[in-house]
């Protein structure tokens, strides 16, 4: 593995542990030359290629990072810790791997990241919702507002989610 802070390939495991029910291997390691310490995630790769159809019909591989970058976006600098946007991806991921088979519409992520946003921080999902489902009015942007304020909020122990400020 390669260092991110010197960038050679000297380096030993110093931890290593399972997560994600044994699909994830999560590596800790220490840069033998410059005693930087990185973490690494490993998962196997599925037999089978998922495929996403986007909305014009083309067809592109499933990219789990594709769905980080537009979590990523949504939250900006909202207070979300990094360890709930990655737990977002890996539960879509995993969702969208064990319920098709070949190939999943890009609405149909949109849909998950969407409700994931929506129970993890208001904001970012009317970010990602403004993008996601096109808003072509301030008035479509406010009756989505509007729609958010008058439901209950599923989780009221969403603060576990974001990370503290001082």
């Amino acid at each position: 593995m390669i260092c991110p802070r010197c960038n050679q390939d000297d380096d030993k495991v110093v931890d290593s542990r399972s997560s994600d029910g044994g699909h994830v291997v999560r590596r800790r390691r220490e840069c033998q030359l410059c005693s930087w310490r990185f973490t690494t995630y490993e998962r196997a790769e599925s037999s089978g290629r998922l495929v996403v159809v986007k909305k014009d019909g083309t067809r592109v591989p499933f990219n789990r990072d594709n769905i980080l970058h537009g979590i990523l976006a949504a939250c900006g600098k909202r207070p979300v810790a990094e360890q709930a946007k990655e737990d977002v991806v890996e539960r879509i991921e995993r969702e969208v791997r064990r319920e098709f088979d070949r190939e999943v519409p890009s609405v149909e992520i949109g849909k998950r990241v969407s409700a994931a946003l929506r129970d993890l921080d208001e904001i970012a999902y009317i970010r990602y919702a403004s993008e996601y489902q096109e808003f072509d009015s301030l008035t479509e942007l406010a009756t989505e507002v509007s729609n958010l304020q008058s439901q209950p909020r599923d989780h009221p122990g969403q603060q576990d989610l974001f990370t503290e400020q001082n």
